[in-house]
């Protein structure tokens, strides 16, 4: 099932959420079109980018297939090449960045073709910090909490989904004992489409999604990872459908995207959100859900309860924290992050043939 995976791949708190999010919000989208748009930004690569860090609007970093990193520091006038040396044959599909000369990438894949690389100049040199060595094991996603401690998925090695884990900022991993680790279902795994399926909160707050099984499910740890607790989502779930994408602002208010990528043009119980930290998820009905299947999403930066979405299909933004869904854009793109504060503030999106864009409005 992972092999059909990957070969359908490559072709703080908000204020008292009920006060603060209404299901029915006063500038909900619909009514008008937004007026965001994708800004792209020639990267001058063939290479499609499911690997996506934004550190402001000026930084950001991508990875993606023919193991290519690429940087850029002037809002995207230019990119470098910082690919690692002889990486050419990998599949990177994250990356995550601390400023703009600190980032580390995950190459995915079974056995050792899972790695993760990491740079602390900018991309001149690259050190392995970990590579797996059980052909059982497929890493999807990785994610930090601060510029010291992350956590890195696998799909269940035994019946349980595996963490590895860095307390110095990825020069080094530990793989974590499963003792705290639900049982995964029957043909569960995760998505390693845009670097979202694992996500990190305050403190040691981590949540993943998954897809694959008769149900998909969002795992949340607030103890780094050591135990974790399952919740059911009510979106659609199956051999190419699930979960591929989370997005949480705070340690409670969260929104999850995916539906079937195998049917992108098609909003398959597509979207849900959460008030209490993932315990329960809310459907988004279809006719407010966004357009099609969406791989990424992010909560864009300087706003109250905004929500970028992005897909093969197109872009679709909430502006009432995922209840209802416009699209505003059909550029096709795998993932989205936004980072920043004030006037550095900035959201990026990636995909194929080379493709990179910066929101603007």
């Amino acid at each position: 099932m992972k092999t059909l995976r990957i070969a359908a791949l490559a072709a703080g708190v908000l204020l008292a959420t009920s006060q603060l999010l209404p299901a029915h919000a006063a500038g909900a989208s619909g009514g008008h079109r937004p007026s965001y748009q994708w800004e792209l930004t020639p990267t001058g690569s063939t290479s499609q980018f499911r690997g996506l860090a934004a550190v402001n609007k000026d930084v950001a970093w991508v990875a993606g297939s023919a193991g290519q990193v690429l940087r850029t520091t002037n809002g995207g006038k230019a990119w470098q090449n910082v690919s690692p040396p002889g990486a050419e044959t990998l599949l990177f599909r994250d990356v995550e960045a601390f400023d703009a000369r600190r980032a580390v990438v995950l190459a995915i894949g079974p056995g050792e073709d899972s790695r993760v690389y990491r740079t602390e100049n900018g991309g001149r040199s690259w050190t392995e910090t970990f590579r797996n060595t059980d052909p059982n094991a497929f890493y999807d996603c990785l994610d930090f909490n601060n510029s010291r401690h992350g956590l890195a998925l696998s799909d269940p090695v035994d019946g349980k989904f595996r963490i590895a884990e860095t307390s110095n900022g990825g020069k080094s991993w530990q793989i974590q004992s499963t003792k705290g680790m639900p049982a995964a279902l029957p043909g569960e795994f995760a998505f390693a489409a845009s670097g979202t399926c694992l996500v990190a909160g305050p403190g040691r707050t981590a949540w993943f999604a998954t897809g694959g099984a008769d149900r998909p499910r969002v795992f949340r740890t607030v103890d780094g990872g050591r135990t974790w607790k399952v919740s059911d989502s009510p979106m659609a779930s199956g051999p190419a459908a699930g979960i591929f994408s989370l997005a949480f602002r705070g340690p409670l208010y969260g929104v999850a995207v995916g539906g079937d990528f195998e049917k992108p043009d098609q909003a398959v119980k597509a979207a849900s959100v959460t008030y209490d930290g993932g315990r329960t998820w809310r459907l988004v009905p279809a006719e407010q859900a966004p357009k099609g299947y969406r791989s990424g999403s992010a909560f864009v930066p300087g706003t109250l309860a905004t929500v970028v979405a992005v897909g093969p299909s197109g872009s679709d933004v909430s502006l009432n924290g995922g209840h209802s869904w416009t699209q505003f854009s059909d550029a096709n793109f795998d993932s989205v992050e936004c980072a920043g504060h004030g006037p550095q503030a900035g959201c990026w999106a990636s995909g194929a043939k080379g493709a990179v864009g910066r929101l603007t409005r």
